[in-house]
């Protein structure tokens, strides 16, 4: 049986990845928009990431890298081609190539996380250790110039520990943590510290740190220290997902389905970001409201049953 609890979760972070997306191109001139847009970064993939490790537990069963590749790799090639020819036709890219080594905008997702779930097959055989070693290969990666969004391979290695972390987490310990006495309290702490202090200290130049997507180098020059910002980065980074995690409630919703089909929620979202973005490019920057509402209706419409019923031929090539 579903939990409720972790579609709960998967909907709001969901929310979250369409909105910061959303107020993406307005945040370097409303800092209010730059605070929030800081916070969800930080936190919002890292969570997603670790609730998909959680579930990857049955990684050893006959039949799951065959599914992993069904629902995962093959979405992603083929949403990697829809890409190419809509950023030909709208003139972002002056020829139509297919380049599926290079993913497109949050396509890198899908494709880190097959190899996040190849990389199971090592890394959970030493399992503590491995998640030790999985951090030192997230710093190491950053000193590498040529790591970077081929193959996607500088954000896999970077959020791998993410992943190790939620596969190696036991559902019973879990529990513990999330209904500890004073877990809501502490959680809404956390996220509060966590939003005064980028509303008041994070520097902007800082953002490329939360992407993960390129060298040290090309965030403003390497420094020996810069492991050390990454290490910082990563246990701030988990002290804000569990203060989080406490907050998501576990009873049933009506958006708690949705929860259930967040991948067509990611797959989708950015043809409709991206328009109205095009067509509104300022409009819209401090009508918070809108901005807010407009990207909840995108996960109400994206994750309904009959986008599901109607698109799933496309994303799954089921019928």
């Amino acid at each position: 049986s579903r939990s409720k609890y972790f579609d709960n979760a998967k909907f709001i972070l969901i929310f979250l990845v369409v909105f910061g997306h959303m107020i993406s191109p307005y945040k370097d001139q409303d800092k209010i928009l730059f605070t929030l847009y800081s916070v969800i970064f930080l936190f919002h993939m890292p969570a997603f990431i670790l609730i998909s490790g959680y579930f990857a537990k049955g990684f050893r069963k006959k039949g799951y890298l065959l599914k992993t590749v069904q629902k995962i790799l093959i979405p992603y090639f083929i949403f990697q081609i829809i890409y190419s020819v809509v950023y030909f036709l709208v003139g972002k890219e002056k020829t139509l190539e297919f380049d599926l080594f290079q993913p497109h905008w949050s396509l890198w997702f899908l494709l880190s996380l097959f190899f996040w779930n190849l990389l199971l097959y090592v890394f959970a055989k030493v399992k503590w250790v491995g998640l030790f070693i999985a951090v030192l290969l997230g710093i190491a990666i950053g000193y590498i110039d040529q790591a970077g969004s081929f193959l996607s391979l500088s954000r896999t290695f970077v959020f791998f520990p993410y992943f190790l972390l939620g596969y190696l987490f036991n559902g019973e310990y879990l529990k513990k943590i999330l209904g500890a006495k004073f877990a809501v309290p502490v959680g809404v702490v956390i996220i509060a510290m966590t939003f005064l202090f980028f509303g008041l200290g994070f520097p902007q130049d800082a953002v490329p740190w939360l992407l993960g997507d390129t060298s040290y180098e090309n965030m403003g020059g390497m420094q020996p220290s810069d492991g050390l910002l990454r290490a910082l980065q990563y246990g701030l980074t988990i002290i804000v997902i569990f203060g989080f995690l406490p907050l998501i409630p576990s009873n049933q919703y009506r958006i708690t389905k949705i929860g259930e089909r967040t991948l067509y929620v990611y797959l989708f979202h950015g043809f409709i970001i991206k328009s109205i973005h095009a067509v509104l490019p300022n409009a819209i920057s401090d009508n918070y409201l809108f901005l807010v509402t407009f990207s909840l209706l995108v996960c109400l419409i994206l994750g309904s049953y009959m986008m599901k019923k109607y698109t799933r031929p496309l994303v799954e090539l089921r019928i």
